[in-house]
């Protein structure tokens, strides 16, 4: 009988212990659960809540995906804002909810070609003119519109998405009444020659870059005609480092954490003016991105010392550009370099755009400074232009880098235009 006893109170209390470890495990996974997005298509583990995700059609042909926030009360002044290459709607993460608590209702989509826009992965074969200027502005125009908005009181954009901003500004500034531009300065559209008559000059459009490069000694090639070629996006689809090495060595890189961004301004499109510039920019004629990019891999004491882009944020963009590749966006390059695809753009030839602006950027990003004159220029082509920042210890990843000064400055400007009247 004790015998029996004894293993019935052993039962009990395996029993027990069984009970309260389930407990135990069932808390930690509700936890788990409580601290995930779940609003949101990707970065459910580290987009904070009040941000969600919505899939809208924007009637131009494409279903935009974006992150926004401020959604929660209506009639609020909207703000948008655009990335760049290779990122996502995910490089404003830390925009969102501050420039929503300042009153905005804020938007930021993944362009077309990028993230979980438009449904499919790009090829490079096919039509490059969805990828224009002008119809990634239409994406947009149309994008507000399914929102139901008919104005936008700030446009920001980042990298290529600055062009994409300014270029809508220039086109429609009855809809983008405000403009703020990250890192890369706005030159203004092509420009079509004076008074040919009279002088007869060049058409305008670039010098042979490629070829002026390759005959450098060591021979080298530009970034962007690199980012032109079919296999640029398969090679860092590819990556034999891995794309979650490829985006932490790439991201070190454009950022003030490289300590060898020391960036100045070069005068023409001569190529021993380009070839001072870093190889990640102009790059070693028989080497790919990847391999590029190998050299400026972070040491672990600089990745244990970055604060503004963790493992689990950095892993958003590795699983979405494994899910889709680099070619939707490198389809930009494709256009950029080809002065094919210039002549929709030069019917704004010599037009200004006359909202207020603002220019933000690091000063360790050589942005400012790839395409010669660009940063003088803005000062004509942005006749509105308030201020330029540039914010110390920040580079070419400035919003994610330093998102304090970057929403200060830009509440700031929004205030103090009236923007928010």
């Amino acid at each position: 009988m004790k015998h029996m006893a004894l293993i019935k109170n052993l039962i009990l209390c395996t029993l027990l212990v069984t009970f309260q470890y389930s407990l135990v495990a069932q808390k930690e996974i509700n936890t788990k659960e409580m601290n995930f997005n779940n609003e949101v298509l990707y970065g459910k583990e580290t987009l904070p809540f009040g941000i969600r995700s919505r899939l809208v059609d924007n009637n131009n042909g494409c279903s935009i995906h974006i992150l926004e926030s401020g959604y929660q009360k209506e009639g609020r002044p909207l703000v948008v804002l655009l990335h760049g290459f290779p990122e996502l709607a995910y490089s404003w993460r830390k925009q969102l909810i501050p420039l929503a608590e300042a009153g905005y209702h804020v938007i930021a989509p993944d362009l077309r070609g990028y993230g979980r826009s438009c449904g499919t992965a790009v090829k490079f074969e096919d039509d490059l003119k969805p990828y224009s200027v002008l119809n990634n502005v239409a994406d947009i125009i149309g994008l507000v519109y399914a929102l139901g908005y008919k104005e936008v009181k700030a446009i920001v954009g980042h990298d290529y998405g600055s062009a994409i901003a300014a270029n809508a500004t220039l086109y429609r500034s009855d809809i983008f009444k405000s403009l703020v531009l990250l890192s890369v300065p706005y030159g203004g559209p092509p420009e079509l020659p004076f008074n040919t008559v009279k002088r007869p000059t060049a058409n305008g459009s670039f010098p042979d870059i490629p070829g002026a490069l390759a005959r450098l000694s060591p021979p080298r090639k530009h970034y962007w005609w690199y980012y032109a070629t079919p296999e640029a996006g398969q090679q860092m689809a590819a990556s034999n480092i891995g794309l979650s090495n490829f985006f932490r060595a790439y991201f070190h890189f454009k950022s003030a954490d490289y300590e060898g961004n020391k960036p100045f301004e070069i005068h023409s499109w001569d190529p021993n003016e380009l070839a001072k510039l870093p190889l990640g920019y102009i790059m070693e004629l028989d080497k790919n991105m990847t391999e590029t990019i190998m050299s400026y891999m972070p040491t672990k004491q600089e990745v244990s010392n970055n604060t503004w882009l963790t493992d689990p944020e950095l892993e958003v963009y590795a699983m979405e550009y494994k899910r889709t590749g680099f070619q939707g966006g490198a389809q930009a390059y494709r256009l950029v370099t080809d002065p094919t695809y210039a002549y929709g753009l030069k019917f704004f030839t010599n037009r200004t755009i006359d909202v207020p602006a603002i220019f933000i950027a690091g000063n360790s990003d050589w942005g400012p400074y790839l395409v010669p004159g660009a940063l003088d220029k803005m000062e004509t082509v942005c006749t509105g232009l308030k201020r330029k920042f540039f914010i110390d210890g920040a580079g070419h990843m400035i919003q994610q880098e330093n998102p304090i000064e970057v929403n200060k400055y830009i509440v700031e400007f929004l205030k103090n235009t009236g923007i928010n009247k």
